[in-house]
């Protein structure tokens, strides 16, 4: 059994990216590029105007009261052509190119219009209101780099850099298998005895998408270890990771991994000394990698956020990693025992609150945990006040 920080180590150490597609930009939002995305041309690609107003020389607006005779418009891609003389101005509107011979823009508020006569009617300030060429960026600069996941802002940059496609890695194609003679399919359980509906795929499921991935089966299974066997070997055909929720432990019917034995399963790790979730393993079979999650709904979606997260973004070549936050307790905390324990936590206004229910088989619960607070092995109890790190859950 390894522990937490090692376990991620081995993750980003083996885990490597799956190969690379070109594809059009419209389609790429949300994938993670693969190529440095690098601007064909700079922003803006001349100076242009930051303002409604009228284009002027400094030089011929010395004080308020001047006159100035308007010879022209200026458009965003419709500049003015022709060259600003001494007490001339062009009008001009937002993104409109700057008129050769003009270096300001007063804004149209400080200016009273006659006609094609501006007169400078107010003080106008300091603000010279002109967007340099090239001042958000230049041609050749890198706009948006390798191993970025393309979020929203993300697509604006890759998209200001004239690009119509782009390189991205495959999205991971991934299959989720429940075990349990006891799960049915929700809106079922109600009808048999002893049952309980199958939640933790549905989660999982949920998670892997968000995550970038595409999920192609979802399957509920009884625990047989021969139609697992082959149920394991169709979903190593269709998917890039394969993840079991369920049969993790030493029981005679836990058949999570010895369903991947026949297809060569090569374990990178066999349990982690954490809380909830030391059951979570990680192997290949076949070249396609296998996550095997516990049953429990919560140790399932704490292992999963944990590891999970770590193993799409390296599958997909994502460079971003955990980001762990301090807060301040709200209230005391337990202290923990022989493992690594994550506390499911709420934030509030007066810091950061372990929920009421740590049991591992918890669903309700898991609704308003918003947080994984991280403590230590055999960590003392914590002090309302105290300061804890945690990770969005």
């Amino acid at each position: 059994m390894i522990d937490f920080d090692e376990a991620l180590e081995l993750i980003r150490a083996n885990v490597a990216a799956l190969p690379s597609e070109v594809v059009p930009l419209a389609d790429a939002d949300g994938r993670v590029v693969a190529k440095d995305v690098i601007a064909k041309l700079p922003a803006p690609r001349s100076a242009v105007s930051a303002m409604d107003g009228y284009a002027v020389r400094n030089a011929n607006v010395p004080e308020v009261g001047i006159e100035l005779k308007v010879i022209g418009e200026a458009f965003p891609g419709q500049p003015f052509d022709g060259q600003l003389g001494v007490k001339e101005t062009v009008r001009i509107f937002t993104g409109g190119p700057i008129p050769d011979g003009a270096d300001r823009v007063i804004m149209q508020e400080n200016i009273d219009r006659h006609g094609d006569i501006a007169v400078v009617a107010r003080e106008f300030g300091p603000g010279w209101h002109v967007r340099d060429k090239g001042g958000d960026f230049l041609d050749g600069a890198l706009l948006v780099p390798n191993g970025t996941r393309l979020t929203p802002r993300a697509m604006i940059a890759a998209a200001a850099a004239d690009e119509a496609k782009l390189h991205v890695f495959k999205s991971p194609q991934v299959a989720i298998v429940g075990t349990g003679d006891e799960l049915q399919p929700p809106g079922k359980a109600h009808e048999f005895a002893d049952a309980i509906p199958e939640s933790v795929s549905f989660g999982v499921a949920s998670m892997v998408k968000v995550l970038g991935g595409n999920v192609v089966s979802r399957t509920r299974a009884a625990d047989d270890l021969p139609s697992l066997q082959r149920l394991a070997g169709e979903l190593l055909d269709q998917a890039d990771l394969v993840i079991v929720t369920g049969g993790a432990s030493v029981g005679e019917r836990d058949f999570a991994k010895t369903m991947f034995e026949p297809h060569g399963l090569d374990l990178l790790f066999a349990k982690v000394a954490i809380k909830p979730g030391k059951p979570v393993w990680l192997g290949q079979a076949r070249g396609k990698w296998v996550l095997g999650l516990p049953g429990n709904p919560t140790s399932a979606m704490v292992t999963a956020r944990l590891f999970l997260t770590p193993l799409m973004q390296a599958l997909q070549g994502e460079t971003s990693r955990n980001e762990w936050q301090s807060f301040k307790l709200a209230e005391n905390m337990k202290a923990t025992g022989d493992r690594e324990t994550f506390v499911r936590a709420k934030l509030t206004p007066q810091g950061i609150e372990p929920v009421s229910n740590q049991d591992s088989g918890a669903q309700h619960a898991l609704l308003e945990a918003d947080w994984l607070i991280r403590c230590k092995a055999n960590s003392q109890v914590m002090q309302e006040g105290d300061t804890v790190e945690a990770l969005r859950f």
